[in-house]
């Protein structure tokens, strides 16, 4: 199967569908502002952008429960968001400001908020994968039929992590699900160049995991596959690798102006944006415009104020830097 000719499943909307559009919006938003941020170098360290791929995030955690646990890369800020954390508080992480997630120490490639399951940004590739074993394992030993989530890019599956993790995970039949956030390059790199197999999905196959490939552009069909996979686990099923396929807007991170990719190839997929396509969706399913444009509305004024608040927050005094540390 074409990357352009993922398939979706022909699925009813979840029970709360606006939220889906609400939190697309707000990462969206969220991504145009730290976008902005960087250029103004107001951003400590590099940042790495998800425009384009919010179907992904926001439909795969809003599959979950809010006791459920998520890991995710340095790519990650949609994920936390989607996750549950508040916007103000990941805006001041970015910024370095008190009041940050992790109080402005982690920056943009550490997003964390353990309250609210988002337990970890990791900066080395693949280094999530084990982490999301270890708190499937956590969970099931404690009796808790909790579900691990861990999202991950196409070029991890060429990690050495990626198949210890899978393998254990499928002997142990851990409660796991792999997210394989497939948006056709690692880093700089298109995958076709570094990786033999043409589905990824099929890389399952190795650890007898059951798998399911989705449009990483439908965010209904990305929450329906899910919650499939999150049933599954819960019921004592094991591990689900699913990949879903996407594009990301903006290039690798925010020194990258993505010179590499083909002539015409970006305008191609921004035509399959997944924010405008869900809108399509809600009108063809009888929501008016005039109510989506009020909630595209909103979406944008919450994160403006969660910036506004984040930039009034202090630095940290020098004294925090002995804090939070194990020596």
């Amino acid at each position: 199967m074409s990357r352009t000719g993922a398939q979706s499943p022909s699925v009813a909307l979840p029970e709360k569908p606006l939220d889906l559009l609400r939190a697309m919006h707000e990462i969206r938003v969220f991504e145009d502002h730290v976008h902005r941020l960087f250029a103004q170098g107001m951003v400590r360290g590099s940042t790495h952008l998800c425009q384009g791929q919010e179907a992904v995030s926001v439909g795969a955690c809003h599959a979950l429960r809010e006791d459920d646990s998520v890991t995710c890369t340095y790519r990650g800020h949609g994920a936390v968001l989607a996750k549950g954390a508040s916007p103000d508080r990941a805006f001041a992480e970015i910024l370095g400001r008190q009041g940050g997630l992790c109080n402005g120490k982690g920056g943009s490639m550490h997003l964390t908020d353990v309250a609210v399951g988002a337990m970890g940004s990791f900066a080395i590739v693949g280094a999530q994968l084990p982490i999301a074993n270890g708190l499937a394992l956590g969970a099931r030993t404690r009796g808790r039929d909790r579900v691990s989530l861990c999202f991950f890019g196409d070029g991890t599956t060429n990690i050495g992590a990626f198949h210890e993790a899978l393998n254990l995970a499928s002997i142990w039949r851990l409660p796991v699900i792999f997210l394989c956030e497939n948006n056709g390059y690692g880093e700089y790199t298109p995958l076709a160049t570094t990786t033999p197999v043409e589905q990824l999905v099929d890389r399952a196959d190795s650890y007898a995991m059951a798998k399911q490939q989705v449009d990483g552009n439908d965010v209904v069909a990305v929450f329906e596959v899910v919650s499939d996979a999150a049933r599954r686990a819960r019921e004592g099923a094991g591990p689900t690798f699913v990949e879903a396929l996407t594009y990301r807007h903006k290039g690798h991170s925010r020194g990258d102006p993505a010179k590499y990719r083909p002539e015409g190839e970006l305008e191609s997929w921004l035509e399959r944006d997944p924010i405008p396509a869900y809108e399509r969706r809600l009108i063809a399913e009888g929501f008016s415009a005039q109510e989506l444009e009020e909630l595209t509305t909103k979406a944008r004024e919450a994160v403006d104020d969660a910036l506004e608040r984040a930039l009034s927050w202090p630095e940290p005094d020098a004294e925090a830097l002995a804090e939070d540390v194990y020596a």
